[in-house]
């Protein structure tokens, strides 16, 4: 079965779907946000490398488009929780198939880092 072949010109579904899931970040904040809601210190032990400011900026965009939701709370200190939107849960089979391609990839890159390093030491 073939599938349609869209020009992908300004516009396009493919330029659609990465311009809200770009960047390093978007991506793995949604696959976090899949198992339920996190506050933002979970979030950003998760993320470890990212810094609170890229974090901040990351989920406004998000929001902002649409795929995740912001609900604060009123207590003190303010709680506030970040989980995914209907939108952003319709994303999920987008965002575990880049998760089954991202293993694959490693465990090739993983086998072939190691197939040198085998043959160097057979010739030893």
């Amino acid at each position: 079965m073939k599938t349609k072949r869209y020009d992908c010109a300004p516009g396009c579904p493919v330029e659609a779907t990465l311009d809200l899931i770009d960047g390093k970040w978007k991506g793995v904040i949604l696959y976090h946000l899949q198992d339920g809601t996190l506050r933002f210190g979970e979030l950003r032990k998760k993320l470890n490398a990212i810094t609170q400011r890229m974090l901040t900026k990351q989920l406004r965009s998000l929001e902002t488009s649409g795929l995740i939701t912001r609900t604060v709370y009123a207590e003190v200190p303010p709680r506030v929780e970040y989980g995914l939107s209907a939108e952003g849960r319709r994303l999920q089979p987008v965002i575990e198939a880049l998760r089954l391609w991202g293993e694959a990839y490693l465990a090739r890159q993983s086998r072939e880092t190691a197939e040198p390093r085998k043959r160097r030491a057979r010739a030893a």
